[in-house]
């Protein structure tokens, strides 16, 4: 039993590492083009977007929540910066302040409902995705905005995606591992009445990490504006499935108390992974779709069964 127990925290610790070693290596042999750094540094880029977003949703779940408006607050992201940059096309920081704050706006309200409404964190976010969606179309009327702002081009170009993607990884690794804020978190997710007992505020604490995942889904909007110059109200779609698969893949449980920044990096660069080698070696979309939800289910699975032999 003592040696399941150990095999199990092994696995949990460090199988999804091994797991994304080895997609790379057999990714290598069958396609000469994913060796390429060329290609390296295009995974990264088209990972920093949902990385970003993957970070935040990592902060709910681990209170044992869920933000499905994700997706949605990117579109809003893009069509609220977008509408001022086409007004002014100079007026990059406005514009890139109002579309984090509205994100934000629509966090704190995801938080208000969860924490102080006491409605299931499923349900108040599905009402917020559907909400934020119809507000990016009532706003953009539809259309996306086209971009012409170089000074706003600039924040997706390169590797400037990456480093922004960096930088919030390690603050946020930082709040997590290091500050009293992470702590707390640990303490909701893990226990609620206990954590409340302690003296911790909960509600203040869910309402805080709802925020934080709005500000860094717009953050992530931005930066997508940013690289395809427009601000379309019909983005995002699905990009909560790819952010609930990277926090969960990278070991973050689905009840709460369990996670980490770093596990979550390697979900998401998992999922990236995934994404690229299957475009290159020409699998339908339809089937990465398939295989993306039996890896989801899987991880959820595994999560599940750690916990009954760790009892």
């Amino acid at each position: 039993m003592e040696q399941s127990k150990f095999n199990m925290e092994f696995a949990r610790k460090y199988g999804i590492l091994m797991v994304l070693v080895v997609m790379w290596i057999l990714l290598m042999i069958v396609s000469p083009t994913f060796r390429t750094t060329k290609n390296a540094v295009n995974i990264l880029r088209q990972v920093s977007v949902n990385g970003i977003i993957a970070i935040g949703m990592t902060f709910v779940i681990m209170t044992g929540g869920i933000d499905l408006t994700v997706g949605s607050l990117v579109a809003v992201a893009g069509v609220v910066s977008g509408s001022i940059l086409v007004a002014n096309p100079s007026n990059v920081a406005v514009a890139v302040i109002a579309g984090i704050v509205i994100c934000a706006l629509f966090g704190a309200m995801n938080g208000f409902f969860v924490a102080y409404m006491g409605v299931p964190p499923f349900v108040a976010t599905l009402a917020g995705m559907t909400i934020a969606r119809g507000f990016a179309y009532v706003y953009s009327d539809g259309k996306p905005y086209t971009l012409a702002s170089e000074g706003f081009s600039l924040i997706g170009k390169g590797m400037t995606p990456i480093v922004i993607f960096v930088i919030i990884l390690i603050v946020c690794h930082m709040f997590l591992s290091k500050m009293k804020f992470g702590r707390y978190i640990y303490a909701v997710g893990g226990n609620v009445k206990a954590a409340e007992a302690s003296g911790v505020k909960v509600k203040h604490i869910l309402m805080k990490v709802y925020i934080l995942s709005g500000v860094l889904t717009g953050i992530a909007g931005i930066v997508l504006a940013s690289r395809t110059n427009s601000g379309q109200p019909a983005v995002g779609t699905g990009y909560e499935t790819d952010a609930i698969a990277a926090a969960v893949i990278g070991g973050t449980s689905m009840t709460g108390g369990i996670g980490t920044i770093p596990g979550t990096l390697i979900g998401i660069l998992i999922i990236g992974t995934l994404n690229n080698g299957l475009n290159l070696l020409d699998v339908s979309s339809y089937y990465q779709q398939i295989i993306k939800g039996l890896i989801i289910l899987g991880a959820v699975c595994f999560d599940i069964m750690s916990k009954k032999i760790s009892k």
